[in-house]
């Protein structure tokens, strides 16, 4: 059985290496184009050259017929220089250990205090060496980085969302808004002041307008500050922006109150988004709707929005439904029982809709 089976593997052994034979010589042929195409001479880096001498210092002097990127001398001199270079790198048994790890409760103090605070990586140091731990505050942002929390604060214990939370029961936000009204000579501007309350979602529209000048901003303000004493409103802070029509007279009028302004930053209309928004609104909702032609047509457009907006029209910051209505949840209508009719205003433009009596 040995006698058959010897000759089989010969054989077998014999055509292997007769095809990586061919492999080689169509290999070493294709090297040499290849060669033939590059420059004469080709810088290798530190870490090439060992990889060569790693691949090439077992086949001996059998490297002669190969290699072509350099001469054999110099493959030798890579060998040698390689071969005396003593290996820097430590032996298992003399390594010393690493930077020890953060014990577990230091890291989670230190998340809980990022996460109920916010705070930066060199108030969580301070915070913890108050509690008698000295770190770093790269071990801080190491033990942030690897919760996932970031490796830069992205949120503060006084954002300006928190801001308005805190004072939105008592905080109105005011800006300028315009409708152009047509003419004989041409399209003019009208304008009109819309505060809006930021905790009930309550909106004041003024007159308009064509020429909004101091006098005219101040004595708007004068009426929305009796529009808060007729409906018994709060107001302790008024937020605007930096528009040059805010005189001093029209801070006057709220701060001889004790009320506090907060003026907005230069081109921060994000400050300013809940006002920008019932603007929009009344603009797609209300205003688009009508080619105003005088002072008197724009006033009672607003004065009919406005009172549309308060009492008739959902908002989906007070649980759809109008900032201005009684407490508690709507009584529910059995509409199988009763008849739906729909109420509309300003020629059907604005429609809402109630149980029949």
């Amino acid at each position: 059985m040995a006698a058959i089976i010897h000759p089989l593997l010969t054989l077998l052994a014999s055509l292997t290496r007769q095809e990586l034979a061919r492999q080689v010589t169509y290999l070493k042929a294709e090297n040499q184009i290849l060669r033939s195409k590059l420059p004469k001479r080709i810088d290798l880096s530190n870490q090439e050259r060992r990889r060569l001498v790693k691949h090439g210092k077992s086949l001996g002097a059998r490297i002669k017929d190969l290699i072509s990127i350099v001469s054999y001398s110099t493959f030798r001199k890579w060998v040698r220089s390689v071969e005396d270079t003593p290996d820097k790198r430590p032996k298992a048994k003399d390594a010393k250990p690493g930077r020890p790890r953060v014990e577990e409760s230091i890291s989670e103090a230190i998340i809980r205090i990022r996460k109920e605070t916010g705070w930066g990586y060199t108030k969580i140091v301070q915070a913890m060496r108050r509690l008698g731990h000295s770190i770093s505050r790269q071990t801080v942002k190491n033990v942030l980085v690897g919760a996932g929390l970031g490796p830069q604060p992205h949120d503060t214990p006084d954002t300006w969302s928190e801001f308005l939370k805190r004072h939105a029961d008592t905080m109105w936000q005011c800006d300028f808004a315009c409708k152009r009204k047509w003419t004989i000579k041409g399209m003019v501007d009208l304008y009109f002041l819309v505060f809006i309350h930021i905790g009930t979602r309550r909106i004041w529209v003024s007159p308009c307008t064509a020429s909004p000048t101091g006098e005219w901003t101040t004595q708007q303000a004068r009426n929305f500050d009796m529009f808060l004493q007729d409906e018994n409103l709060p107001c302790t802070i008024l937020q605007r922006d930096q528009d040059a029509k805010y005189v001093q007279a029209f801070d006057d009028v709220f701060t001889g109150e004790g009320r506090t302004i907060k003026k907005t930053t230069p081109r921060s209309p994000n400050l300013q988004a809940f006002v920008e928004r019932v603007i929009q609104t009344l603009k797609h909702e209300v205003l688009n709707g009508f080619c105003v032609v005088n002072e008197q047509h724009l006033n009672h457009i607003l004065k009919t929005g406005a009172d549309w907006y308060n009492k008739r029209r959902g908002h989906s910051g007070r649980d759809h439904l109008p900032p201005v209505r009684d407490s508690g949840d709507p009584p529910v209508v059995d509409l199988t029982k009763h008849k739906l009719v729909c109420h509309t205003e300003l020629g059907g433009h604005l429609k809402s809709y109630r149980a029949a009596a």
